[in-house]
């Protein structure tokens, strides 16, 4: 991926439209608009969260209230699945495009390494937070990297990880834990930590490290991952029956107005 310089920041977008998908509040914006947001975040300082949504999430809100009010909380919820763009448009609100979690955190890493921002990435398992740190500092010149660690989401690990990530001081905290683990973590964890821009975003740190295989462009392009990914890792389909055709059930049975 060609390093790309963060477009347009000398303008700050307005509050983003939000379009309701089961419930769920998703933001229309596109990747530069939120580049731009989050540069005025960073200015201003934290803490912020941004959340990215795929279908998973929605459906995972359904069951799950404390994750459903952290999504309604979030300072941004990106449109993360070509599964909520279909969504969207049949139920008469279309979204504009995907933010998906790859590529922000590539265009971040990009915004960072241009005005000095520090990264910290927290999660996957052992080793892998560091080969994805290493990689975007390969790709993006000058970037500094505040602090990597694997750690555990749970509550009795938060007053050591607080102190390791507070005193690294980076202005944006990746976190790799997986949905909803992640996101219920920077939301208890960000009133003490205070950082400008943290999120959640899944199995980044795996694809920048190597470890996992993206789906091929033209597969992105058609909303294909899903089936890429089960074909290389069929451990993963039940995670793909919820993505897929449950999540389609469920919108086409709500139908328009949810």
């Amino acid at each position: 991926m060609a390093m790309r310089e963060p477009a347009s920041l000398s303008y700050r977008p307005a509050a983003p439209r939000a379009v309701r998908i089961l419930g769920v509040r998703v933001d229309d914006v596109t990747e530069d608009e939120t580049v731009a947001l989050v540069a005025g975040w960073l200015q201003a300082g934290g803490p912020h969260q941004i959340v990215t949504v795929n279908p998973e999430f929605v459906l995972e809100a359904g069951r799950n209230p404390a994750f459903a009010a952290v999504l309604e909380g979030a300072d941004l919820a990106t449109p993360d699945g070509v599964g909520l763009l279909l969504a969207a448009r049949y139920l008469g609100t279309p979204l504009r495009g995907r933010v998906t979690g790859v590529e922000l955190t590539h265009r971040l890493a990009a915004l960072s390494a241009q005005r000095g921002y520090r990264l910290f990435l927290l999660g996957a398992a052992p080793g892998v937070a560091e080969a994805a740190a290493a990689a975007l500092q390969a790709h993006y010149a000058g970037l500094r990297i505040a602090g990597t660690f694997a750690g555990s989401p749970a509550a009795r690990h938060e007053p050591f990880l607080r102190q390791l990530i507070a005193a690294a001081q980076p202005d944006i905290l990746l976190v790799a834990y997986g949905h909803p683990r992640q996101d219920l973590w920077i939301a208890r964890n960000q009133p003490y930590l205070g950082i400008p821009l943290a999120v959640g975003v899944g199995g980044v740190f795996d694809y920048l490290a190597g470890r996992v295989p993206r789906a091929p462009r033209w597969m992105r392009r058609l909303g294909l991952e899903w089936l890429y990914r089960l074909v290389r890792q069929p451990a993963r389909w039940p995670r793909i029956v919820d993505a897929v055709p449950r999540f389609i059930w469920a919108v086409v049975r709500r139908g328009p107005g949810s």
